[in-house]
């Protein structure tokens, strides 16, 4: 982000989940419905993959990686590593 450099994040924590802290700009997509979804996603375009701890989005980020996706990666830690690292005031739960 500090980059300024162009990406994706998606986030693919359940809607309620969502609805309680979010990252702006992020695309949410529940991990579930990835599969059924993909075509919403550029698989040229750089994708950094979220959830609440970063297990769900390291498996996400795999299952991306093995369907063509060249440049996915996963935000360890998750929102939660987020909001310790960099927005404090973030209420992730």
């Amino acid at each position: 982000m500090d980059a300024r450099q162009e990406f994706c994040l998606l986030d693919v924590r359940e809607p309620w989940e969502v609805a309680r802290a979010a990252l702006p700009g992020s695309v949410c997509i529940p991990m579930q419905e990835i599969p059924s979804r993909l075509e919403e996603l550029d698989a040229d375009a750089e994708i950094i993959v979220m959830c609440h701890a970063g297990g769900r989005s390291q498996r996400a980020a795999e299952f991306l990686a093995n369907r063509g996706f060249g440049r996915v990666g996963n935000l360890r830690g998750g929102i939660a590593a987020w909001a310790r690292e960099f927005d404090p005031g973030l209420d992730v739960g």
